[in-house]
């Protein structure tokens, strides 16, 4: 027999990033009860907290799922790895911290491929809702949950990156957060007073105080309980033991782009002859569940310096233990920043309406991981692309709730990844090789001088390409019939069930995905309570004026807001691998 937990106006299935928003913002009604159920434990720990830590958590099994794709076609059988947030807080307790919005055109893409609603001018109000800038403009908040800042950037290389990017023909950016997303600048980081600031922090926790929101760790979720075609409550096991719990209004699912449809799944509620292979009860067949799976890959490019000024000395015992000691005495330090302090966002050719490729820079030549460390002074891109057109899957191992479930990406399956990636390693090489890292530059650690040819590039890229962690579109939102989600996350076909988190994107964003998830989750409180902030009248979205004809532009001109419908066929002309296409007039 389960035991009986009680009955909530609003069980959340996930204390992830979209999870702690959702508890937060519905618990702002005192009378309203609350349920979040999170599968790991408590995320308060040194190494969450500190942002110069965060390869730590990233791969502690404390903290991650550790999951990991099947073989990989596209790459020849390799396995990729995929952590996954476990714990408070999600992959916001995991993540690298880095702070992108996004460019605004990925809101007009979301809209134009059926997520009605979601337009820049309506993602807009949300941003600032949940912002904490110190130094913001008329287009941030600064008051929110969540604290942004800028890194020092007291390394020279910082700044020499960049300014390589406008030796090199693009635009400068003095904030990609700001007017203009496009070109090369400084990067934020959702960090404060020194320390990370997760969902959880910013979120859940104040939500807790307030008394009205009831949160359960080490829960298990087997399966959402339904009545017909309507969710009443959850199933879920806490240290072995059966326990139920009912939603008076709703069961909101906001587990991520892995958990989210292996849940529906596990429920009923997926493709009818997976479910049935499992011996799993169909309560509503949605073929699409769990597919349309989207990530953004990544590589390092990585040049020696030839002066002693990168991050190298750090990494050593001794280094890591007074960056450690000075951060835990003062909060400052290389203790209090993600190190990711200035970046930049490129078109790989002419005809790409916006940016599809994100530079990440680092004065340390290390692997994502930390892991993987070069023998001296060196420095670095994580480059990547932003909208792959290569789909993948998550399906069940098995019915049992304990198994982790597979995932296969199909990275590299579209012919347009491998022209993209080339410009990556090509247009990076060009940027390194300008005028401002002159005085640093030493030989190319990887890919490696002597790697030219598309033969050359295309085995590199086989062998080193890894995940950005950034997992979307497994229960994409829309108005079609083949969308699993409505726009406001309700679920097709289903009453009392909605989807919230990054696997109802229809398309994953330019940038880091965090803070696009805090934003959905934002907006789609307030759907869920029947409003919705006042559009922002005015809201800007940049981007060359030649962008049909030219790869790079110095200089971010026209503003289209005004020119929606051409724009938008513009972007779904892209999606759709069209390339180049009519400038927008």
């Amino acid at each position: 027999m389960a035991r009986d937990e009680g009955s909530y106006d609003y069980i959340i299935i996930g204390a992830g990033s979209a999870g702690c928003v959702l508890a937060y913002r519905l618990g702002e009604d005192p009378g309203t009860r609350i349920l979040v159920l999170e599968a790991g434990g408590d995320d308060r720990a040194v190494m969450v907290q500190m942002p110069s830590a965060l390869t730590i958590p990233m791969n502690t099994k404390r903290f991650n799922w550790g999951m990991e794709t099947e073989p990989e076609p596209g790459l020849d059988g390799r396995r990729v790895n995929l952590p996954r947030g476990k714990g408070l807080g999600g992959s916001s307790s995991i993540n690298g911290m880095c702070w992108v919005r996004g460019n605004p055109m990925d809101y007009e893409l979301w809209e134009a491929l059926g997520a009605d609603g979601w337009r820049w001018s309506n993602v807009l109000p949300y941003f600032r809702r949940l912002e904490s800038v110190r130094e913001g403009g008329p287009l941030r908040g600064t008051d929110g949950p969540i604290k942004v800042t800028r890194g020092p950037e007291r390394n020279p290389l910082y700044h020499a990156f960049v300014e390589s990017g406008i030796q090199a023909g693009y635009a400068a950016s003095p904030n990609m957060n700001q007017r203009q997303h496009e070109g090369f600048g400084p990067m934020e980081m959702n960090v404060g007073n020194g320390k990370r600031c997760s969902a959880a922090v910013g979120y859940l926790r104040p939500a807790m105080a307030r008394g009205n929101v009831r949160v359960v760790t080490g829960a298990l979720v087997e399966k959402i309980v339904t009545e017909g075609k309507r969710a009443t409550g959850v199933r879920f096991r806490v240290n072995g033991a059966l326990c139920d719990a009912k939603a008076g209004r709703e069961v909101i699912l906001s587990a991520g782009s892995i958990m989210s449809p292996v849940i529906l799944k596990r429920s009923g509620i997926g493709p009818a002859e997976e479910l049935s292979l499992h011996g799993i009860e169909v309560v509503h067949h949605a073929g699409q569940v769990g597919e349309n799976l989207m990530d953004h890959m990544e590589l390092y490019i990585q040049q020696e310096c030839t002066q002693p000024i990168s991050l190298f000395p750090n990494v050593s015992l001794l280094g890591k233990a007074k960056i450690g000691a000075e951060w835990l005495l003062t909060g400052r330090g290389l203790g209090a920043t993600n190190h990711f302090e200035t970046g930049g966002h490129i078109r790989s050719r002419a005809g790409i309406v916006y940016p599809d490729i994100q530079y990440h820079f680092l004065p340390l030549a290390i692997s994502y991981d930390g892991k993987t460390l070069a023998s001296g002074h060196g420095y670095q891109v994580h480059v990547g692309t932003k909208r792959s057109k290569s789909r993948g899957w998550v399906r069940l191992r098995d019915a049992n709730p304990e198994s982790l479930p597979r995932v296969r990406f199909n990275y590299m399956s579209h012919a347009d990844d491998w022209l993209e990636f080339r410009a990556c390693i090509r247009h990076t090489r060009e940027i390194f090789a300008q005028a401002a890292l002159a005085p640093y530059r030493g030989r190319e650690m990887a890919p490696g001088d002597d790697l030219v040819s598309d033969a050359d590039l295309d085995a590199f890229l086989k062998a080193k390409l890894e995940s950005a962690y950034h997992p979307c579109g497994t229960c994409r939102m829309g108005t079609d019939d083949a969308s699993v989600t409505r726009p406001d996350g309700r679920v097709r076909g289903m009453e009392g069930l909605r989807v919230i988190d990054a696997s109802v994107m229809p398309q994953a964003t330019a940038g880091d995905l965090n803070a696009p998830t805090l934003v959905m989750a934002e907006r789609m409180s307030d759907l869920i309570r029947g409003r919705h902030l006042p559009e922002a009248l005015g809201a800007p979205i940049m981007a060359a004026k030649n962008w049909a004809s030219r790869q790079r532009c110095a200089e971010i001109t026209r503003d289209y807001a005004e020119d929606r419908p051409r724009l938008r066929e513009a972007l779904l002309a892209n999606a759709k691998g069209i390339c180049p296409v009519v400038e927008v007039a």
